[in-house]
């Protein structure tokens, strides 16, 4: 089992995410994963640098843990071809240390580029031709692409590494599950959810499986949840409310009504191990092995002590209960 640092990206400056990125190495984490948006989720949290440059730093700055985008749509405010060529850049400079995630986006980031939100079904085609443009241009050579959606015009990516980069493709439900086993390398979710895991598996999928844990950290627990409510109450509105919502207002609206109880019930919150570690064996007996830390707090080199002296060996210890 691997143990990441979510970098939020929307809540800290491009250079304290490059910053937390190397404390999160000298902590001991395996590896960090940087979300990929044009906007903030909330009016509190005022930041959304671009992630690609991020992680050229970061990888520039660090010599061992692994860098994973967490997660990009590879459609709409982009183009796979640029993913392609980011993606395989990446993995070059990081000495074959990046992991491409991918998922069908939000309309957060994506409506900026004014080509606007379609639907669901929709987006998975676009979704699944993305996936299978980026594949092609991995192959090397000169290709091109007439799909439904998405097009590609006698493209060559120049500087492929040895290795390519893993996709770890997001997923929901069966479909992007299986969409996972088939193009993808693993697959990215954000509950502790086993069929998620078994459709992949029915599949064919058999490569790893990330998660993100919800924790909070700070000197008490009435403090980490404050900070939650504040930084991170959006992700207790529910996948079908985050895909569908434009700006930052629009989440304040829907969020107006939660409270820091409702954090303290979603969350680890505090300084609590054995409260953290409850929460983290939920996914870990969902068959995950790549978990993702979230810190919905504010003290964030507290968190990144407290992990390397007092969770880590604990965390890493951690089994299926049955």
């Amino acid at each position: 089992m691997k143990i990441g640092y979510k970098l939020i990206a929307e809540a800290y400056s491009p250079t304290e995410m490059v910053r937390q990125c190397v404390r999160a190495e000298e902590a001991g984490f395996d590896f960090v994963e940087i979300s990929d948006h044009y906007h903030p989720w909330v009016s509190e949290q005022q930041h959304s640098g671009f992630a690609w440059s991020m992680l050229a730093a970061m990888a520039a700055k660090t010599e061992r843990i692994e860098l994973a985008t967490g997660v990009t749509c590879p459609f709409i405010r982009y183009h796979p071809a640029i993913i392609a060529q980011a993606a395989a850049t990446t993995q070059l400079l990081s000495d074959g240390r990046f992991t491409l995630g991918v998922g069908s986006g939000e309309r957060l980031s994506e409506h900026v580029v004014g080509r606007g939100w379609p639907s669901v079904s929709v987006r998975h085609q676009m979704f699944r031709e993305s996936l299978e443009i980026i594949r092609l241009l991995w192959q090397g050579g000169y290709q091109s692409y007439e799909g439904k959606h998405l097009t590609l015009e006698d493209a060559q990516v120049f500087d492929l590494p040895e290795t390519l980069p893993e996709i770890v493709v997001a997923t929901g439900g069966p479909q992007a599950s299986k969409l996972a086993a088939e193009l993808g390398d693993g697959i990215f979710t954000t509950e502790p959810r086993a069929d998620l895991i078994q459709a992949f598996t029915d599949a064919g999928g058999d490569g790893p499986r990330y998660t993100e844990v919800p924790m909070a950290y700070g000197a008490t627990e009435d403090e980490a949840a404050e900070e939650a409510r504040r930084l991170f109450r959006f992700g207790l509105t529910g996948w079908k409310v985050q895909a569908e919502l434009p700006n930052p207002v629009n989440f304040d609206a829907a969020t107006a009504t939660i409270t820091a109880d409702h954090m303290r019930d979603a969350f680890a919150c505090g300084p609590d191990t054995d409260k953290q570690l409850s929460v983290a064996q939920q996914f870990v007996d969902g068959g995950y092995d790549h978990l993702a830390l979230i810190n919905a707090g504010t003290d964030v080199d507290g968190f990144f002590d407290h992990f390397a002296t007092e969770l880590a060996e604990p965390l890493r210890a951690l089994r299926p209960s049955s």
